[in-house]
Order: structure tokens, then sequence, then C-alpha cells
């Protein structure tokens, strides 16, 4: 691998020369001259398959959402990232229910997530899982949402993101 600097011939070259020679721009501006990969008899595991399927999956999201969502746009602003590398990560990770806590009268959920968690939804079950009360929670401050409701039972939290992610955080009440 060659690098160039300062080469009026080959400043701002990129791609193949005959199948055989790669000029290259780097982010730090130098031209990089390198033989051309040959992928030609290669064979992807299963699991290598999967995993450019779902990159593949989380790439066409991102180039959506960096246009779509202004919320990308404004966090680009920001970190000084893309917005697409945002929507993209986004896509990754799934939110993060920190906390969950039964009150008398209400539940709170500390979620959590890397842009923006959209929804959180609790539900009560009874002791066969059957559904008693389910409702959206509304974000209170910070990290914190909160459901009003004096149904006693079991208590699962869901949270989302922007990006369709979803995380369940169950919890067991003793009937006291």
């Amino acid at each position: 691998m060659a690098k160039v600097k300062n080469n009026l011939l080959t400043e701002g070259l990129s791609g193949k020369i005959n199948k055989r020679l790669v000029f290259r721009q780097m982010r730090n501006g130098t031209t990089v001259l390198c033989t051309a990969p040959d992928f030609s008899d290669r064979v992807f595991s299963e699991k290598q398959l999967a995993t450019q399927n779902r990159f593949r999956r989380a790439s066409a999201y991102a180039k959506v959402a960096a246009k779509t969502q202004p919320l990308y746009a404004e966090l680009a602003q920001r970190s000084h990232q893309p917005a697409y590398n945002l929507a993209l990560s986004d896509w990754f990770r799934a939110p993060v229910i920190h906390e969950v806590t039964r009150l008398a009268d209400r539940v709170r959920v500390r979620a959590s997530d890397n842009v923006l968690v959209t929804k959180v939804l609790v539900t009560f079950l009874d002791e066969q899982g059957q559904i008693l009360e389910q409702g959206e929670a509304a974000l209170i401050k910070d990290a914190w949402w909160e459901y009003a409701s004096g149904t006693q039972g079991n208590v699962t939290a869901e949270a989302w993101d922007l990006a369709g992610n979803a995380t369940k955080y169950e919890i067991q009440i003793s009937e006291s």
C-alpha cells in the first residue's frame, strides 16, 4: 500500500485501474494506492450472512430516518456525527429499563435510550398471566415515566425507542 501526499497527478483520484489497483481517499486527505481485494472465492457462514442482512436492514432504516426524523438531524448538529450514523446506532440499540417501582397508586419506570425513549407501556397481570389493566405511561422528568393505577398484580413495563426497538421488564408483586 502506497500513501500519496501532495501529488498533483494523483490528487482526488479514487476507483480502480484495470481491476488490479485501487485509489482510495482517506478522511485525513491522503490518497492511498493498493491492490484490489479479491473476494471471488469467499464463502460466508450462516452467521455472517445473518449479520450482513441485519446491517442491510439497519442501513435501510437509517437512510430514511436520517431524512424524515428531525431529531436525528438535531442531534447530529450537537454531536458532530451524521444523522445517518445516529439513526444506525439507534437501530442497533434497544432502550434500557433501569428500574420499575410500584407505589400505592402508581408505577414509575426509569428508561433510557441512546437517542430517545418514545413510549412506555405498563401492564398489570393476575397470577395466571391475564391482563388486568394496560396503558401508556407519561414522561414526568428526564428518564422517569409514570402510570397512575390502583390495580394490584404483577407489573410488566415495556419501552420503545424511535427505531422501534422494545425492551420488557417484569416485576412480581407480593400481596401484603
